[in-house]
């Protein structure tokens, strides 16, 4: 019964956010800032996540490559589908769900247990188009430009480390790279990313809103969104592929 409560009070919580998306004065005012904390402020991490991934993943194919027969372009080929289809998306979801997952869960539980949402409501305000809203865009118009960033900081730390390794020159990593790149794999790589911003944003909008307990409800409904964000993430991905690919 709790797992039907929960997932009712989920769809209510959607239905009610998309009903008052024609609300667009009660939140164009936050959105910019949403996007800003969503988008601008988790650059820095998801480029540091980016070069690295990139980097480990040209390391471990150079080593796994050891055969002659196999041109060495072939490590920047398997490099860059790799993280154009597959690490980009997943890895930076992840640590966006406890960059992005749990500042929100932690944002609107604290309002909710310290009746701030209730006052906005017994002013007149609509607490979800307010606050659930913008919070429900900025993920969904952020991640796609994140994965972006992501995908390019991962493919220029696969050339770097290459080249400072000796690995293979960034000539020949880019070789690999163009021969096997294709636009449909960026299509769904973004198309992931979007799908991973909804699951992250809309999950910890949910546990942050019905947050109970005080402080310590607070810290359970975070920690709560961010393990079930990166549970759905995967699963979502595993979807996905076995649909679009």
């Amino acid at each position: 019964m709790n797992l039907f409560e929960e997932l009712g009070r989920f769809s209510n919580l959607l239905y009610k956010t998309l009903r008052s998306s024609t609300e667009v004065k009660t939140y164009s005012g936050n959105l910019l800032l949403e996007m800003i904390k969503t988008g601008y402020d988790s650059l820095p991490i998801i480029l540091l996540t980016g070069v690295f991934t990139g980097s480990v993943m040209t390391i471990q194919t150079a080593y796994q490559l050891t055969t002659s027969l196999i041109p060495k372009s072939t490590i920047g080929a398997i490099v860059t589908q790799s993280t154009v289809i597959e690490l980009a998306a997943v890895i930076s979801s992840l640590v966006l769900a406890g960059r992005v997952g749990a500042r929100i869960a932690t944002e609107l539980g604290t309002m909710r247990v310290s009746e701030q949402i209730d006052a906005l409501e017994s002013m007149g305000f609509n607490s979800v188009t307010y606050l659930v809203m913008p919070r429900l865009v900025a993920g969904i118009v952020m991640f796609p430009i994140l994965y972006v960033f992501a995908l390019t900081s991962g493919i220029l730390g696969g050339v770097s480390s290459g080249a400072l390794l000796g690995t293979l020159a960034p000539a020949e990593f880019m070789t690999g790279a163009q021969q096997y790149f294709f636009g449909s794999d960026v299509v769904f790589g973004l198309t992931k990313s979007l799908v991973f911003g909804f699951i992250i944003t809309s999950i910890a909008c949910y546990k942050g809103y019905y947050a109970t307990g005080g402080a310590e409800g607070v810290g359970k409904a975070t920690t709560q969104a961010t393990v079930l964000s990166c549970i759905y993430i995967l699963f979502a991905d595993l979807i996905l592929a076995s649909i679009l690919l």
